[in-house]
């Protein structure tokens, strides 16, 4: 029972610091931030009754356009936060303080970024599934992986700028240019973040089914791996307080 209670209370102040870790990132009312992400499938259903778009949405639009791309806008707006938010403050030299390092700071953030993530993430998707297309699995995870993907990078290239506003413009550049390279979801590429086998159409399954798994664990090692870089920069005390 001492082992289960504390565990209890270890999960408890980790919940607790998750909730101020996404208050720090997203306000008072961090709530708000996923049901901001329902504006766009409202658009999408007012560009359908105004007859701005031809044809209702197929289940290959659900991970790019119904719910990847207003997750990756709100992961933008969480990432560029998480580090940078700190210089922004002037309250970085507190961070380095906190027992265990600063990169506990930045994990929970990073945490309570993603569980804002989830949240928006099962919102678009029952809204989805009711009003637009059904949805599968896969196209949850691709949606949820290309925002991951861009949270860890705007993290990294804010923490990079030392500044929320630059960093923003740097992740919005690369998106521009990631959309230019796919050709906006008409062009697959494996190493796309945002790669989408529904989309795959006149190739046999088993290919699919490889370039899809090569997609989900490379993205993953990249996401990995550009949290590490970002961390790595934060704890460069010197360089950021200069």
């Amino acid at each position: 029972m001492t082992r289960l209670s504390t565990l209890r209370s270890r999960l408890g102040d980790w919940m607790r610091f998750v909730g101020l870790s996404a208050r720090l990132i997203s306000g008072r009312r961090f709530w708000i931030a996923p049901l901001l992400t329902l504006l766009w499938p409202a658009f999408q259903a007012l560009r359908l009754l105004m007859g701005w778009q031809d044809s209702a949405f197929e289940p290959s639009s659900v991970q790019t356009v119904l719910v990847g791309f207003p997750m990756i806008i709100l992961a933008i707006g969480l990432g560029v936060r998480i580090i940078a938010d700190e210089m922004d403050r002037r309250t970085l030299e507190i961070a380095y303080t906190v027992p265990g390092g600063a990169h506990r700071v930045w994990l929970g953030k990073l945490a309570a970024a993603c569980g804002l993530l989830v949240a928006a993430e099962i919102l678009l998707a029952a809204v989805t599934s009711a009003f637009f297309a059904p949805l599968t699995v896969g196209a949850l995870y691709g949606a949820l992986q290309g925002a991951v993907f861009y949270l860890v990078l705007s993290m990294g290239l804010a923490a990079l700028t030392r500044s929320e506003i630059t960093g923003a413009l740097a992740v919005a550049v690369v998106l521009s240019l990631h959309g230019l390279f796919t050709g906006f979801g008409g062009n697959q590429l494996r190493v796309s973040p945002t790669f989408n086998p529904l989309s795959l159409t006149g190739t046999a399954p088993e290919i699919v089914v490889a370039y899809t798994l090569q997609n989900r664990i490379g993205i993953a090692l990249a996401i990995a791996a550009l949290t590490a870089l970002a961390f790595a920069r934060a704890e460069r005390r010197e360089k950021l307080l200069g």
